[in-house]
């Protein structure tokens, strides 16, 4: 996972921050995140790991050989040699959702009996990693290389099926009445991303002029937002939720995740090499067709004929040097796929508070998950 954006990198990504419904923004904010500039989001990512952490490289440890080996290098914790590493497991977002929403409905015994769920949730996250890394032919991840450069495809797609399998044996395992209403949630969302996974695949197979933005829209609710739901909705049936605030929870997720998959995506194209640990312009020169790409594409205008241009012709290694990734950068932005993608994250946050309020009406327990949603959203890197 990128890291986050600081004070003026959120300035530079401009995205509003929406508040709940009839207050303004910036009572909304100091409200529900509790602290400013992100500062209780922080609090809850580094309370997750500290929580997650053990039981996950548990889980982990428990692989076979090589399995385990790869597992290791890619949470970080062993070097491709084996030696030990310091770490970088991602910033534990989806793990931070469940507990947050155990604990916006049930309290804190809520949140420490989903630990081992919120673990299950972190392992299907990184089985997504392993496996799209292969499939996207991404080099770098978390500022490493990934584990198919490094140990090769089949046992990278091997190891995320372990993965796998791990988070739903640690559900089948786990005597909480919730651990069968939530492993069964999960393995459909796993279904649900490997359609999203196959869409998005098949798009960029597929001319540049046609992709719709509905498409591409549904392609992102199915990879990004709908584990960010999920997370959501486990920790709700840990908390003893009603099935009609599970389902709030999911929602209130699923287009959060929107908002952070159309941030991740304006990244992919401007964000800063330094902070990314990937190539500037990766997805552009792999023709990805994101959102803000889709959007400008679809836009109409000048530039998205020159856009889809730029994308019918396959990238040149060098052609960097030419302008080439600038030139493309350039034609999204005058097609007004930047601008679109901010304003849309905005909407999806906004709805993301609405789906909030009806499943934790009391906005100080809601707080947490606020607060996290919020940061996720104020990315540039």
């Amino acid at each position: 996972m990128a890291d986050f954006m600081t004070e003026t990198d959120e300035r530079s990504a401009g995205v509003p921050r929406p508040g709940t419904a009839g207050e303004p923004r910036e009572k909304a904010q100091d409200s529900a995140a509790g602290a400013p500039d992100g500062q209780e989001a922080v609090a809850q990512l580094e309370r997750t790991r500290a929580l997650v952490d053990p039981e996950l490289r548990t889980a982990v440890e428990s692989l076979p050989g090589a399995m385990r080996r790869v597992g290791l290098y890619h949470f970080g914790w062993q070097h491709a040699d084996g030696t030990p590493a310091t770490g970088n497991a991602g910033k534990a977002i989806r793990p931070a959702l469940v507990l947050a929403a155990a604990a916006a409905l049930g309290g804190p015994a809520a949140r420490t009996a989903a630990v081992r769920a919120a673990v299950a949730v972190e392992l299907v996250h990184n089985f997504t990693l392993l496996h799209d890394d292969v499939m996207d032919r991404d080099t770098t991840r978390r500022h490493r290389p990934t584990a198919w450069t490094v140990f090769g495809d089949a046992d990278a797609i091997l190891a995320g099926d372990a993965v796998q399998a791990l988070a739903l044996r640690l559900l089948a395992e786990d005597p909480h009445p919730a651990a069968v209403p939530a492993a069964a949630r999960l393995a459909a969302c796993v279904v649900e991303l490997c359609e999203g996974q196959h869409v998005d695949t098949d798009m960029e197979r597929r001319a540049p002029d046609s992709v719709t933005l509905d498409e591409v829209l549904a392609m992102a609710e199915a990879k990004t937002g709908a584990l960010l739901g999920c997370a959501c909705a486990v920790g709700g049936l840990y908390a003893g939720a009603s099935a009609e605030e599970v389902a709030a929870l999911d929602g209130f997720g699923r287009q959060a995740g929107l908002a952070f998959q159309l941030i991740d995506d304006v990244i992919g194209i401007w964000g800063d090499p330094r902070h990314t640990g990937k190539p500037a312009g990766a997805d552009l020169a792999a023709r990805k067709k994101s959102l803000p790409v889709v959007a400008a594409l679809t836009s109409g205008t000048p530039a998205a004929a020159e856009l889809a241009a730029l994308y019918g012709e396959p990238y040149l290694e060098g052609g960097a040097q030419d302008g080439e990734i600038a030139r493309t950068a350039l034609a999204v932005e005058r097609a007004g796929g930047r601008d679109w993608a901010q304003a849309e994250a905005a909407d999806r946050m906004a709805r993301a508070m609405q789906e909030l309020a009806r499943a934790v009406p009391d906005p100080e327990a809601a707080g947490g998950l606020l607060a996290l949603a919020e940061f996720v959203t104020r990315r540039t890197a």
